[in-house]
């Protein structure tokens, strides 16, 4: 049965129903769908673009910034007390484990309007003195400018969780958004709507468009003239023609695209810590993070011990019923992805991979029969120009190889377009630091998987993406500065 209708949220109101078309939100762990979305037309995008714009002129734009981080607040406060409701509608979306969901998802979601309020309040701007040709004084400050309206694009993996990233910093820094999400995971931004409007955000700083990419509300929103900057999170070819679109106007981008992201484990290492934090690493929401492991580098003299243990770690995820709290792993997004990583399942048979786990469509009970659901896979034995080592997947897969030096670990870490992130597992301190320099990565992680403080740069090299958000670095990207110089004598 359908439960809900999602409609596009535009100048602080939810548009009503009319002519446009219809798309299905379909639960991937059941294969049913859940939801309609209304898909949102070109004057739709037009209406929120010029939304946007007025709110920007209007009340939002003449708040302080002690003001806005207040609103920040009441957002992140909003998301909370709806705690129950957004965990349903994540869920729904991407048929991910509750308890994924519960620690992840919705805490990160609040914790990114907090974290952002004290950015914005805690980093000042520059202040000179100088002297004038004539030997008079002047002083020189900075201001922060809002950038404009932002078109904030979205993925479907970690849907809250990487929208609010964005979001967060843009209102901080005194923008306006049109937020496009994924067609796969419409729910959390739409519901998002209701907490803006609760915690008296004013109409036209929050918009959501409802669609696909390429000849709907994606396309539309990102060749919009009146459009000021656009953030992305996504695959690197949507990147590229994003790019493209926002070369008109000489709009700015932020970008954190594909990634093919390597682990090295030393021997020195510890190895039960090693594997069950790389289990992690490959497996946890499907593989379907940007910040997956899909290549590992062991070396020889622990092999196939490490092979054996993370093995084992892989054959005991407990896939199932996404609100049972015993489950811990959940879907693939879609049926169509589904069929993307099975062919690289069996790309790498036909090269002869030795499949030590996996390698297949996952059987399940009837009420998750029709559900998007894969194996978690490991592979060893394929060369380094395999398509399934060499290419993005997006998948509960890892292939695993042995080294014999530090320098050839690294040599097959950088062999790669992509740059995203890099993790390194070792004892020994000199060699941690010697090789998170070496590896061509944005993020490197020593001994550990997937912290993150909001207050540091995050962003790719490489293929994996254009600049830097995060702290003061997201600052950086939603503001112009001014320089205002003033003669004082």
């Amino acid at each position: 049965m359908i439960h809900t209708r999602i409609s596009n949220f535009v100048d602080g109101a939810y548009l009503p129903g009319g002519a446009r078309q219809i798309m299905d939100d379909v639960n991937p762990a059941t294969g049913a769908v859940h939801a309609l979305v209304e898909e949102a037309t070109p004057a739709d995008v037009d209406h929120a673009v010029a939304a946007a714009r007025r709110a920007l002129k209007g009340p939002w734009g003449k708040l302080s910034p002690a003001e806005r981080a207040a609103a920040l607040h009441r957002i992140a406060d909003g998301i909370e007390a709806r705690f129950a409701d957004f965990l349903a509608a994540e869920i729904a979306d991407t048929g991910k484990p509750v308890t994924m969901a519960s620690h992840l998802d919705i805490p990160r979601g609040a914790a990114n309007f907090r974290a952002f309020a004290n950015v914005m309040q805690s980093h000042g701007t520059e202040f000179f003195t100088m002297k004038t040709p004539d030997g008079g004084d002047a002083i020189n400050y900075t201001l922060r400018e809002p950038k404009g309206v932002i078109a904030v694009v979205c993925p479907w993996n970690l849907p809250l969780l990487l929208m609010t990233w964005k979001v967060a910093p843009a209102l901080a820094c005194g923008n306006t958004v049109v937020v496009k999400p994924s067609e796969e995971t419409p729910a959390t931004a739409a519901l998002l709507g209701e907490v803006m409007a609760k915690a008296g955000i004013p109409d036209g700083v929050y918009n959501v468009v409802h669609g696909r990419g390429p000849g709907s509300a994606g396309e539309a929103l990102t060749r919009h003239p009146g459009v000021d900057a656009i953030t992305f999170t996504g695959e690197t070819r949507t990147g590229a023609a994003i790019m493209k679109a926002a070369a008109d106007g000489v709009r700015p981008v932020s970008f954190e695209l594909g990634g093919k992201n390597a682990g090295i484990v030393f021997a020195d290492s510890n190895l039960d810590v090693a594997a069950e934090q790389t289990a992690r690493a490959v497996f946890l929401n499907a593989g379907q993070i940007c910040l997956q492991t899909e290549r590992l580098y062991v070396e020889r003299p622990v092999f196939e011990r490490f092979v054996a243990a993370l093995k084992a770690k892989a054959e005991a995820l407990r896939p199932g019923d996404p609100n049972d709290k015993t489950t811990s792993f959940g879907p693939l997004i879609s049926l169509e992805h589904r069929q993307k990583v099975a062919g690289y399942y069996e790309a790498a048979r036909r090269a002869g991979a030795q499949v030590q786990t996996g390698g297949g469509v996952l059987e399940m009970p009837t009420a998750f029969s029709g559900g998007a659901w894969i194996e978690p896979t490991i592979w060893t034995g394929l060369p380094e120009d395999s398509s399934v080592v060499r290419e993005e997947i997006f998948g509960p897969c890892v292939h695993i190889r042995p080294f014999d030096s530090e320098d050839e670990a690294l040599a097959f870490a950088n062999d790669t377009a992509y740059g995203l992130c890099a993790m390194v597992w070792t004892t020994n301190l000199a060699r941690a630091h010697r090789v998170s320099r070496l590896l061509e990565a944005g993020t490197v992680w020593v001994n550990s998987w997937f912290l993150r403080d909001l207050r540091v740069a995050f962003g790719g090299s490489k293929q994996s993406g254009i600049g830097r958000e995060g702290g003061l670095h997201s600052l950086e990207f939603y503001t112009e500065l001014k320089n205002v110089c003033v003669r004082v004598d």
